[in-house]
């Protein structure tokens, strides 16, 4: 194989806020591997909250190229596995590589990857949220306008006004909402909106603490009129059974479990122990947007609108219309890179 790295700049349609702060562009790596003449595509954007920058992902990518380049992609599984202790530090680069080795194999053997795991796209699939930034309420019903008839908004919250925010965003939409306080809120605040929330026709609570109160977790996981979801809580594969006298259910990203090969463990885990199964995103483009797409039968929730969120795309591949995913007729993750 050969590896290669591609950086983008993904400058967002809105400036794009959340309780930790705001973005206005991302920056992306995008690693390809080739074998044969053709390509495969992953991708892993930077995000200061969990460490992970350009140079320090092309740096471990670098430190494992001798062993990838000498490697013919027989098994994707099988060669995280062979990488995972010079990539584990860093899943973000982890996640990349995983995900590029996946859409080689499955263009390798003229499949998409969810055929290859023997999955099945033609009944029912979870719709899509569009997530509304934190912004002053006509801005964020401006947002919702955009993209009109959406059965589900995804609302950020972590302010000293969440609820009259939801309660003005309700008078105009009936779609479902769901919130995300990022870990913004303590475990009185989330009890207390709770019912109220629920009254405003809100589906699910994600991350309403911060990672690091377990303790409290139970408590609002007892008390909550509404399901818990788990985002920050639920990084890698051993905290899917921390998370399952905490939570409903835990909302999986590959950049945070290192790729499509755990990710997949991690949904399935979840499932035999009765939690719910959700695939959230970054602001990423459809390259990312793709390989999540793959795990989309596995689901219950899915947030895969990271590519919406952009002002320009730099590939092709799912794409989504009114929280309907729809695949390509390509194998792989079914992506194609469209910037040079």
């Amino acid at each position: 194989m050969r590896l290669a790295f591609h950086v983008f700049d993904l400058p967002l349609r809105h400036a794009f806020t959340i309780s930790r702060g705001t973005a206005r562009v991302y920056r992306t790596l995008i690693v390809e591997l080739q074998q044969d003449g053709i390509s495969g595509y992953g991708e892993a954007g930077e995000n200061r909250f969990y460490g992970a920058s350009l140079e320090n992902m092309q740096a471990a990518l670098q430190e494992v190229r001798p062993k990838v380049e000498k490697a013919t992609l027989d098994d994707p599984a099988a060669l995280w596995e062979q990488l995972r202790p010079a990539l584990q530090a860093n899943t973000f680069a982890q996640c990349a590589l995983d995900v590029a080795a996946w859409d080689l194999f499955g263009k390798l053997r003229n499949e998409p990857v969810w055929k290859l795991w023997g999955l099945r796209i033609d009944g029912p699939l979870p719709p899509t949220d569009y997530t509304i930034g934190i912004d002053t309420i006509d801005i964020m019903v401006r947002k919702m306008n955009e993209f009109p008839d959406w059965p589900i908004y995804k609302i950020k919250l972590g302010t000293p006004h969440d609820l009259e925010i939801v309660r003005q965003l309700r008078r105009h939409t009936s779609a479902v909402f769901r919130v995300d306080a990022n870990g913004a809120w303590d475990a009185e605040t989330a009890i207390r909106l709770s019912a109220p929330l629920k009254d405003l026709g809100v589906e699910f609570i994600e991350q309403p603490l911060p990672p690091d109160r377990w303790d409290d977790m139970k408590e609002v996981k007892r008390r909550s009129a509404l399901p818990v979801i788990a985002d920050e809580s639920c990084q890698v594969e051993s905290d899917v059974e921390r998370c399952r006298d905490r939570f409903h259910g835990v909302n999986v990203k590959l950049v945070k479990c290192g790729g499509l090969t755990p990710a997949k463990r991690m949904i399935e885990h979840a499932r035999r122990l009765g939690m719910k199964t959700m695939v959230g995103c970054m602001t990423e483009s459809s390259v990312g947007i793709s390989a999540i797409a793959q795990l989309l039968p596995l689901l219950d929730y899915a947030d895969m609108d990271g590519a919406l969120l952009l002002a320009k795309d730099i590939a092709s591949g799912v794409r989504i219309e009114r929280g309907r995913v729809l695949f390509p007729n390509e194998n792989g993750c079914g992506v194609r890179l469209l910037a040079p």
